[in-house]
């Protein structure tokens, strides 16, 4: 990465993480070495510390990317769970480079063909709902980010 945006993760997402990477075969040119890379440089906070405007696991996001021109809305889901074209899973070259990243952000990215791609984050459109440890593992249920501005709520 050419470019070091701060990055923030929720300690529930990076535990969540290491297990996932602790279960990946270890090797050369493996999807999981960005993913690594990034979760060292991190800033990890508690959830309840958290901003809303930073992409975490289960967030949908609208970003753009400059290689090709393009603007998506995706949902950042781990790998198992990346089976709609909506979805991209964390091990994907640009899930990992979305995690962590706040509204406004724009990293520098390696592409996998070579050369750099620019990844720019322009809307968290949904932030997953906070679960309880006892609950089973289940789709995240993800609620609208309130997009304006708190003066003018009821």
């Amino acid at each position: 990465m050419t470019n070091l945006s701060n990055l923030i993760i929720s300690s529930c997402d990076l535990q969540q993480l290491e297990a996932l990477l602790d279960a990946l075969p270890v090797g050369p040119g493996k999807a999981q070495h960005g993913l690594i890379d990034e979760l060292e440089r991190a800033d990890i906070r508690p959830l309840a510390e958290m901003p809303p405007d930073v992409v975490r696991m289960n967030s949908t996001v609208r970003f753009s990317m400059d290689v090709p021109p393009t603007e998506l809305s995706l949902t950042l889901v781990y790998p198992q769970d990346a089976n709609g074209q909506d979805r991209i899973s964390v091990l994907a070259p640009v899930g990992s480079a979305l995690l962590g990243l706040a509204v406004g952000a724009t990293i520098a990215w390696p592409r996998p063909g070579g050369g750099i791609v620019n990844i720019h984050i322009l809307e968290i459109l949904a932030q997953p709902q906070p679960v309880t440890h006892t609950e089973p593992h289940t789709e995240p249920h993800t609620e609208p980010v309130d997009r304006q501005p708190a003066d003018t709520q009821a």
